[in-house]
């Protein structure tokens, strides 16, 4: 790639990683998998699974008259298109269920093993975006290893 300019699609990926990986500095035993379990159920994961986090990004997109901050280019309405299918995906794969996220076997169920899935889907999302731009510093998790 070119360009280094991270796509809106990935912002919400970059946070979600990013939480996790300061879940796995503060807790220097956990794996990758622990780190992502104490994610779901966080403020964080609330925030995003509701919906919200897109809101205010297409919020603040609008209020910037579709003008990018960083290098005042022209954000297209597809843009916000994808955007919005990318809150409704979410809000469906992350859905929250409270106290349910293991049967009694210690087994995640299933709605919990999808949240659980899309989240690692999106940290190695974010991961091959840093491999294919040539920021391989910002590979902090090693999911796509």
């Amino acid at each position: 790639m070119k360009t280094k300019d991270k796509p809106y699609v990935l912002i919400v990926a970059e946070n979600i990683y990013l939480e996790i990986v300061r879940i796995k500095k503060n807790n220097i035993d956990f794996t990758n998998n622990d780190s992502i379990d104490a994610f779901i159920g966080s403020e964080k994961y609330k925030f995003i699974s509701s919906g919200n986090f897109h809101n205010e990004l297409i919020k603040e997109i609008k209020m910037n008259k579709f003008i990018e901050k960083k290098n005042q280019k022209k954000i297209p309405s597809e843009t916000l298109r994808l955007l919005e299918i990318q809150r409704e995906m979410i809000m469906k794969q992350l859905i929250q269920f409270p106290d349910l996220y293991y049967a009694k076997s210690h087994f995640p169920l299933e709605i919990s093993q999808r949240a659980f899935d899309q989240i690692w889907r999106m940290c190695e999302s974010y991961e091959l975006w840093c491999k294919e731009t040539k920021q391989n510093e910002l590979i902090l998790l090693n999911i796509i290893e």
